[in-house]
């Protein structure tokens, strides 16, 4: 696939000096986008190399003509460590912890992810047995020390076992170590010193916060991943260094902050889900333009649909989630993500049910109208059934499509439900439609929002394309389509602050003395950041802080998430912790404010950001098309209906246009059904706003 196929009418508009790049490494798809010294767009996007997906990265730039001489800055998002996770494909690790907690990893919790599975087992962890050790040593709750950790002790069993392991990494998690990490660094230093070539991962360092399972499970992907992210960068600076690169390279981390190379060799964990990350950042900073806050971002691509959640320019940030069924306790944008990409496989299951993902055709071979030997129906094919995806237009002519395909991977689907093909392919749609609802509605009704209250934010390649029946289902009246939807993570790549977090288990009581202490504790985590800001190679830089505690009535299983304001930290009273608590409590529970039980905080969540001086904006870039390309007859919903055929490089702010009607982007597809108004607004943004009922 040719980068000049795939900008053509875009490069002789980009004369200027190359200086932001941001590449972005999906499932099916790896995107670049850069900006000149104008401001002016350049975007590529090549197949994915799932077993080597800085390939893909290489072959980005090298389609886009882009000089890595001339770039200043480069900002990359790699599912490099999710991979790792996902395809077991990671470094040999030993575990070590406290005497008596060996089984620790197998015995995980007693919740069960399928309750109805009669066959259910645990999710399988990382480390297998034979690879845990222990050490004599006790800590306790309170920090003191019950055993002393005995050095010879260590050297005579546990370091001669590592030596003979053929181990990459080495996960520390001893009991209590977030109140006491004195033995984890000292057990740390005699492995150093014993072997220096393994490398070592402290859950003080890690995940300094209680629930022993929860940080023995984030130590071990945090030190299963780091040998392979490290080769990764290597890999990566060599390829940009031989070609001349000497500009700043930085990654994108899961909390929408990005960390120099540097700064994510020691932190590897925060890249698993960079991705998804990266395209809520470029969703919140070109929605902001139109003076939109409160966003669902929606983002539909070739492998996944991710949805999060949006208030007030700010995403919602969660403390914990799952890889492979894996616990991972790192602060991270609350996203969900649901197997209904457009590359996602329609499948029939053992009770005869139509079935959507969560498996995918990936980037290798891909959907059947590839052309690449994919031979499962996905809804990419069903799109081209339906004529909402018109082969001609995909990814601006750039890319020849089988249609023919498409219509044979479908035709036993519909023989199995004595269907019509484009009935076939119109329920797989409204499948998927359905799970991406549900999806929403785990970030909003259930959490105590309601989703009328927000605009739907949809990109990716597909997101355009399923937004209003998506919005429909869910009753929101406005969606907001960027300009280059397609490419939007990588976007966002270049829209994201430098950020950093951290985080401590601190109990404390509400009562008399409880703000001094919260003040206390604060000061001594800013310390630290600071000062892991500087080891980075960040500098100094302005830095803003925010605050949240994990707060719960005494008794509680679980907190909440109390954001506290630091502008009024020195002011903090018991009583603003009380009514703080009491809000947040309230809306996810729908009761509680008026409980008098004690109250006490748990854990806190420290951020700090270095924003942006101003974010990058997309200037966008036209030809002379008409911005009327005809009709068009696609099924939908069960009728064949006659849209306006439109082209977005043709239409200017000001514009507007009322569904049924297809948009075709370079990069996605928009569909405005019937009763929806389309207008583009003076930031480049496509508004639709419901006109029907």
């Amino acid at each position: 696939m040719s980068g000049e196929l795939f900008n053509r009418g875009e490069r002789r508009f980009h004369e200027g000096r190359v200086v932001r790049v941001g590449i972005e490494v999906g499932g099916t798809f790896t995107d670049l986008l850069s900006l000149d010294e104008a401001g002016r767009v350049r975007f590529v996007k090549v197949p994915s190399v799932p077993k080597r997906p800085d390939e893909g990265a290489y072959a980005a730039l090298a389609e886009a003509g882009v000089n890595a001489a001339e770039i200043q800055e480069l900002v990359h998002g790699s599912t490099v460590a999710t991979n790792a996770v996902l395809e077991r494909c990671g470094a040999r690790v030993a575990f070590v912890t406290t005497q008596g907690f060996r089984d620790m990893l197998m015995m995980q919790r007693h919740h069960r992810h399928l309750v109805f599975e009669l066959a259910y087992q645990k999710p399988i962890p990382i480390v297998p047995r034979r690879d845990c050790f222990e050490v004599t040593e006790r800590i306790l709750a309170d920090g003191s020390v019950e055993t002393a950790m005995d050095p010879d002790a260590v050297e005579r069993t546990l370091l001669s076992n590592l030596a003979s392991g053929g181990y990459e990494a080495v996960a520390i998690c001893l009991l209590n170590a977030y109140a006491n990490s004195d033995h984890e660094h000292a057990l740390a230093e005699l492995i150093g010193r014993r072997l220096p070539d393994l490398m070592v991962t402290c859950s003080s360092d890690t995940a300094p916060e209680f629930r022993e399972y929860e940080r023995a499970s984030t130590t071990v992907i945090a030190a299963y991943v780091q040998p392979v992210v490290s080769d990764y960068l290597g890999r990566f600076e060599s390829y940009l260094k031989s070609n001349g690169f000497t500009g700043s390279f930085s990654l994108m981390q899961s909390n929408g902050g990005r960390l120099p190379s540097t700064g994510m060799r020691r932190s590897p964990l925060t890249a698993l889900f960079s991705g998804p990350a990266a395209g809520v950042m470029g969703a919140v900073r070109q929605a902001a333009l139109s003076g939109y806050g409160n966003l669902v971002t929606f983002d539909m691509g070739g492998t996944s649909t991710d949805v999060c959640l949006v208030e007030d320019g700010e995403p919602e940030l969660t403390s914990q989630t799952e890889i492979d069924g894996l616990p991972v306790r790192t602060p991270l944008f609350d996203i969900v993500s649901v197997g209904a990409g457009c590359g996602s496989i329609v499948w029939v299951d053992d009770g005869g049910m139509l079935r959507v993902g969560p498996r995918s055709a990936g980037a290798d071979p891909g959907p059947a109208c590839y052309g690449r030997g994919g031979d499962r129906p996905t809804i990419t094919d069903a799109h081209i059934i339906q004529g909402t995806i018109r082969p001609e237009a995909f990814l601006g002519g750039a890319m020849e499509i089988d249609t023919a395909a498409s219509h044979r991977v479908f035709a036993d689907l519909a023989a199995h439900f004595d269907m019509s093909l484009p009935e076939m392919a119109d329920s797989a749609i409204r499948l998927a439609d359905a799970n991406i609802v549900r999806a929403v509605q785990l970030i909003s009704t259930e959490r105590g929002r309601d989703p009328r209250d927000y605009v739907l934010v949809a990109f990716g390649g597909a997101g355009p394309l399923h937004a209003a029946r998506v919005a429909e289902d869910l009753d929101i009246h406005t969606i907001l389509v960027p300009p280059y939807a397609g490419v939007l993570s990588a976007y966002g790549l270049l829209a994201s602050d430098y950020r950093l977090f951290e985080t401590r288990t601190h109990r404390i009581v509400i009562e008399d003395k409880a703000p001094e202490v919260v003040r206390e504790t604060v000061a001594e985590m800013r310390n630290h950041i600071v000062e892991r800001w500087r080891d980075i190679g960040l500098g100094y830089r302005d830095l803003s802080f925010n605050l949240t505690l994990e707060m719960r009535f005494v008794g509680q299983a679980f907190e909440v998430p109390v954001d506290i304001n630091m502008a009024e930290l020195d002011r903090l009273s018991i009583e603003d912790l009380l009514t703080a608590f009491a809000e947040a409590h309230h809306r996810v529970y729908f009761h509680g404010a008026a409980n008098r039980n004690a109250v006490e905080v748990v854990s806190f969540r420290l951020g700090a950001v270095s924003p942006l001086e101003r974010a990058p904006a997309l200037a966008v870039t036209r030809n002379d098309e008409d911005a009327t390309a005809g009709q068009h007859r696609i099924f939908d919903r069960s009728l064949e209906i006659d849209c306006a055929l439109m082209r977005r490089a043709g239409l200017s702010p000001g514009h507007s246009l009322d569904g049924p009607a297809i948009v075709d982007d370079v990069t996605s597809t928009i569909f405005v059904p019937a009763g929806w108004l389309a207008e583009i607004d003076d930031h480049e943004n496509l508004i639709m706003r419901r006109s029907g009922p």
